[in-house]
């Protein structure tokens, strides 16, 4: 496992209820783990914990086998990388340079970027269909040339767990298509785990392996999108009347209209 979260309950000061309450998520070399729930069900949380960036109340994170928190940020920036879901650019750059900024957790202090650097950030790009935007500046891009700079950064640094925050935000249906594409192609033989936060269940269903369901901070089903995706579950769980229709052999959700709306 890259990844292990084991019986995890969080809750924030003062909180009436726990972000989170004995969850657990296994996630190996390979595989591809889509999480869905409502806003407030605990998703941006469970990242959070995972990446160390706050300590469970109780359970425990392992990433590569270790307690996440005894890993330093360094060392952990080469076994995890992470698209957040948003981010500001603070000093103008090229693309190219935007991509090598992944490079530097395998960097010492100080040390300047080599060509095996430069080798790893061109592959980066190639991963993400990005050559040809090498030499432009980062704010003349679109929004979904941007996010796949984001994603070649990421990929930049070479990691064994690649975790993407709804990385689908302000996308147009293409360039959605497109990043679930390649996550999917990312997480082939011998590519990266990829953990994926995501309101899009349709589109996880149809890419992920597997997908975890939360509902105010519970596990309400996990594993393969066909059995976890029930009618009555994802009509629980994001409190909407739903239809399923399976395609290309997946479930696919329909949101019905409401005999208010349809009258």
């Amino acid at each position: 496992m890259i990844l292990e979260l084991r019986e995890v309950s969080f809750r924030y000061p003062g909180a009436p209820r726990a972000a989170l309450e004995g969850v657990s998520l296994g996630l190996g070399p390979g595989e591809f783990v889509a999480v869905l729930g409502p806003n407030g069900s605990g998703k941006t949380t469970l990242v959070r914990v995972a990446l160390g960036a706050v300590r469970p109340m109780a359970g425990s994170v392992l990433v590569a086998g270790r307690p996440v928190h005894t890993w330093t940020p360094r060392a952990l920036a080469r076994i995890v990388a992470v698209v957040p879901q948003r981010e500001e650019q603070a000093f103008p750059l090229r693309v190219r340079d935007a991509v090598l900024l992944g490079r530097y957790p395998h960097l010492s202090p100080w040390a300047r970027a080599g060509q095996g650097d430069y080798r790893a950030a061109a592959r980066a790009l190639a991963a993400v269909d990005a050559e040809d935007l090498a030499d432009r500046w980062i704010d003349t891009l679109s929004g979904g040339e941007y996010q796949r700079v984001r994603l070649a950064r990421a990929l930049a640094q070479e990691p064994r767990l690649l975790v993407l925050d709804e990385p689908t935000v302000s996308l147009d249906l293409r360039h959605e298509m497109e990043l679930f594409e390649r996550a999917r192609r990312l997480a082939g033989v011998g590519g990266p785990g990829v953990l994926l936060i995501t309101h899009h269940v349709n589109l996880a269903a149809r890419f992920a392996d597997r997908v975890l369901v939360l509902h105010r901070g519970h596990s309400v089903g996990q594993g393969r999108p066909a059995d976890v995706l029930t009618r009555e579950r994802v009509a629980r769980v994001f409190e909407w009347p739903v239809a399923i229709a399976p395609f290309e052999g997946a479930p696919q959700i329909v949101p019905l209209r409401t005999r208010e709306s349809s009258g």
